[in-house]
């Protein structure tokens, strides 16, 4: 197993660069060298987080070395900056200083314009060109160039949302090398390098050229003389059920399971960031394409609201209507990498369904009206104060809140309604989470860190996928890797996409078994692997990080804990949503105070009763999420105050359906109707992340602040919750983010409770399938059937096709092989999705948690740990 490495001091040495000594460390780059003394360097192949290439040319610059009698000889030929690494006594002649530089930077310029097309009008990168800036500062003031041009058909339907303009193409290889280096993921290449074959029915020859495997688009023959076409739409590239990658790239046949919804292999999730990285307009969004030109918009720094990564992104919006976002630049979070989710998918905010006034149930007809805010909030107010009285007010305000309005929410659940049902928790949860979550998680430091991933020497993942869950870690964990300075290990019933490209060691495990592997987890274990990962977490800066996910499968939490102690591991929890972490700091669980602080430490309540302004908060834990709904359902409750919550994300989605049609009132904040509107008696729209500013703290417990992009009449949850408390004669004090940082500050001078000692949670049998029948595993993949994704449809056609995993063996059983439909039923009903033959345990089903075709808590009744039957349909 791999060890973090002992920092040694870093050698330095000294390099003169345009008449400037500068001292670097060993290993550096010429390129970086010029960086440090402020001497900028042309470049388009160069990327300070790829490796180098030396592709492009344009970097080239004049050295010269001491020899061993330390008389300095100039390299015969310019070089290239990129990939020259300093040495002692260098001295490097910049285009500023050195003629021969400018005139070999000049030449490769107008080498690179001879095929590039002078198409920038149209082009989407026209206005933030690297080609357009150097081709004015380095280049030639007229063109020698006189004859045709190399042209392609354009463009290339890499996949429904990438598109490549071959003709732009500097060939600098910056996508191919993002694709091997960081995302692992086969999606683009570099062919034709030999030069090119005369005598091709085309314009020229073939000469170098970027694209995808595929020999149709690449003009390559083979067995079934498919010639080079257009599809129908413009676009040249592969379609339906036609070769692609394959024909290329990989080294046998490809699963129905590796392919996107288009039916080609190509499944990335980082795609969009060659779009970003493409130093000409070669790479295209069809998102974006021919949308805007850059000195249009107007650009502010954000952060990602589709996980609970935190990362910097650049939100461009022109005449009040996002057309793009970029990754920012933030070398402690997500350096400059973001999903392609976090990317492209943002029409959500600005979705048909779009509440934009407040709605009130009309007595007569039943029907939700428009009404004013000032009606609005009297009528939930008058209708929450009537509830409070008549059982009582259960509080779900959803997972995708921002830290300031979590703390709202708490704040008005203890202050206003007086009471501690609240959970934020809109999945599958348990009470043994919200333990560990008391004692691991809220008021906690930052234990374990991106860049500490990087350099952790062992990570082990527990119901956890990064690839899928938090793209960003995935890429941080594959980095380390790839460096040499940590080690993969997870706990699944089969190696994904993601655990290969981490090359992690797989134990393993059908859902339910999880505490048991835990627990076998130790340095003189019988099992080789189980003793060499309880060895590797015990080396210093080791981490566990254990995934949302836990919580559905009894006992492993405890379990982690025992293992953490064991060894010495820290420990990280990593939700799904942006929201969670930030919840759990604002206490919106319900034995949990703002800071950290129990609800049944009475010096806790104190304080927080002095700050609030109020005589005393309810001294009781309060119901958790499905013991609220039962609560509903049964007639217990008086109404439910409901925020971002999606019925077929809870785990029993008819239970919630029950609880919203008995509950006596409902008051829903929400961006977009949904199901729960439906059963609200008011409904108060609240804005997007888009149109206000916040904080979402990230599964690190690093805070991630970002300002409001668009200007807006809506408002967010903490000052819609101020409005209503003050209708009910209450001072929330949280009308500006200004009061509610200044409220949350004084947390900082809390102490956090004493956490309650860890009760072991019964683990349970380990489930055992009959004939017929397996376990069920499942999560959610990324691109998946979520709210948050509606409204890009070139986003959705990269998604993973649906499928169920099974094993040769079970699959044999069944007399089913790969494509076979097979049937998954549940208590609630049944799956049937095409089969994906995968090397797992053989009494274990896999479904994705939520995808078209695929809503396991709904459709089938049942969760992770759960026996089902199976049938092949014919």
């Amino acid at each position: 197993m791999t060890t973090t490495p002992a920092k040694v001091e870093e050698e330095l040495l000294t390099v003169t660069i345009d008449g400037v000594e500068v001292d670097v460390p060993k290993g550096t780059l010429v390129i970086r060298a010029a960086e440090q003394v402020g001497i900028q360097i042309p470049r388009f192949c160069d990327h300070p987080l790829l490796k180098p290439a030396g592709a492009c040319r344009q970097c080239l610059v004049e050295v010269s070395m001491p020899d061993r009698e330390g008389n300095l000889r100039a390299m015969p030929k310019p070089q290239a900056s990129c990939t020259l690494e300093a040495t002692p006594g260098m001295v490097v002649a910049t285009q500023h200083t050195s003629a021969v530089a400018d005139k070999a930077q000049h030449g490769m310029i107008e080498f690179l314009l001879v095929n590039h097309p002078l198409d920038c009008p149209v082009c989407d990168k026209g206005g933030e060109c690297p080609l357009q800036n150097q081709a004015m500062s380095n280049g030639r003031a007229t063109t020698r160039f006189v004859d045709i041009k190399r042209t392609f058909p354009k463009p290339l339907k890499i996949s429904s949302e990438i598109l490549l303009d071959r003709d732009r193409c500097i060939l600098c290889q910056r996508c191919t090398r993002f694709s091997d280096q960081i995302a692992g993921d086969p999606f683009i290449a570099l062919q034709g390098r030999g030069g090119g074959t005369p005598g091709r029915e085309v314009h020229a020859t073939h000469g170098s050229q970027v694209g995808t495997f595929d020999a149709d688009v690449l003009d390559f023959a083979y067995a079934g003389g498919h010639a080079p076409r257009v599809t129908d739409d413009g676009l040249s590239g592969p379609v339906q059920g036609e070769p692609g990658i394959e024909v290329g790239l990989s080294a046998g046949p490809i699963g129905v399971a590796e392919t996107d919804t288009t039916g080609r292999p190509f499944s990335s999730y980082f795609s969009g960031n060659t779009i970003q990285i493409c130093p000409v307009g070669a790479l295209t969004s069809a998102t974006y394409r021919f949308r805007s030109r850059p000195f249009d918009l107007v650009s502010t720094d954000s952060v990602s609201e589709h996980d609970a990564s935190g990362s910097a992104i650049r939100v461009d919006h022109r005449r009040g209507v996002v057309v793009r976002r970029l990754a920012g630049d933030d070398p402690q979070v997500n350096e400059e990498w973001i999903t392609d989710k976090d990317r492209f998918a943002f029409a959500w905010q600005t979705a048909p369904d779009r509440l934009e006034y407040p709605l009130v149930r009309d007595e007569e007809t039943g029907e939700l009206v428009e009404t004013s805010w000032s009606e609005a909030l009297h009528l939930a107010a008058r209708g929450l104060e009537q509830a409070r009285e008549a059982g009582g007010v259960g509080v779900l305000p959803g997972g995708r809140l921002t830290l300031e309005d979590s703390y709202a929410w708490s704040r008005f659940a203890r202050a206003v309604l007086r009471t501690n049902d609240v959970d934020h928790r809109a999945r599958p949860s348990s009470a043994e989470e919200a333990d560990f979550l008391a004692r691991r998680v809220a008021a906690g430091s930052m234990d374990v860190t991106y860049s500490g991933l990087e350099q952790a020497g062992h990570v082990l993942l527990v119901a956890l996928e990064p690839e899928e869950e938090c793209g960003t870690i995935f890429l941080r964990l594959r980095k380390g890797m790839l460096a040499g300075t940590v080690a993969v290990s997870t706990i699944a019933p089969f190696a994904t996409r993601g655990t290969t490209k981490l090359r992690a060691s797989l134990l393993p495990t059908a859902p339910g078994s999880e505490p048991g592997v835990l627990d076998a987890i130790t340095p003189d274990s019988g099992e080789v692997a189980h003793a060499a990962i309880a060895q590797a977490l015990a080396a210093p800066g080791s981490a566990i990080l254990v995934g949302e996910r836990a919580a559905a499968l009894p006992g492993t939490l405890s379990a982690v804990e025992r293992l953490a102690d064991r060894t010495g591991a820290r420990v990280a929890w990593v939700p799904r949503r942006a929201g969670e972490r930030g919840a759990v700091e604002a206490g919106l669980l319900p034995g949990l105070l703002p800071g950290g602080r129990q609800v049944t430490d009475a010096e806790a309540r104190v304080d927080a009763a002095a700050a609030w302004g109020v005589d005393r908060l309810p001294a009781e834990v309060g119901r958790d999420l499905p013991a609220i709904l039962e609560a509903a359902a049964a007639g217990q409750l008086g109404g439910l105050l409901v925020g971002g919550v999606d019925v077929r994300d809870l785990p029993d989605p008819a239970l919630a359906r029950r609880a919203l049609a008995a509950a006596g009132f409902v008051v829903q904040l929400e961006v977009r109707r949904s199901e729960v509107t439906d059963h609200a008696d008011v409904v108060l729209p609240v804005a997007p992340p888009v149109e206000k500013g916040g904080t979402f703290v990230n599964w690190e417990g690093r805070r991630r602040p970002f300002g409001q992009v668009l200007v807006s009449h809506h408002l967010s949850d903490h000052r819609v919750l101020d409005g209503l408390a003050a209708e009910l004669g209450v001072t929330l004090g949280s009308a500006t983010l200004a009061e509610v940082h200044a409220q949350i500050g004084e947390l900082a001078g809390w102490q956090p409770s004493q956490a309650p000692a860890p009760v072991p949670a019964e683990a349970g049998a380990a489930p055992v399938a009959g004939p017929g029948q397996a376990v069920l595993a499942t999560w959610k993949l990324m691109l998946d059937d979520g709210r948050g994704q509606d409204g890009e449809p070139h986003l959705a056609g990269t998604a993973q096709r649906p499928v169920v995993r099974l094993s040769a063996a079970r699959a044999a059983e069944l007399g089913a092989t790969d494509g076979t439909a097979v049937t998954v039923r549940g208590p609630a009903g049944s799956i049937t999705l095409p089969l994906a033959v995968t090397t797992m345990p053989d009494d274990v089903v896999w479904l994705p948690e939520n995808s078209p075709g695929s809503h396991v808590h709904e459709m089938l009744g049942a969760g992770a740990g759960t026996i089902v039957d199976l049938e092949v349909t014919r």
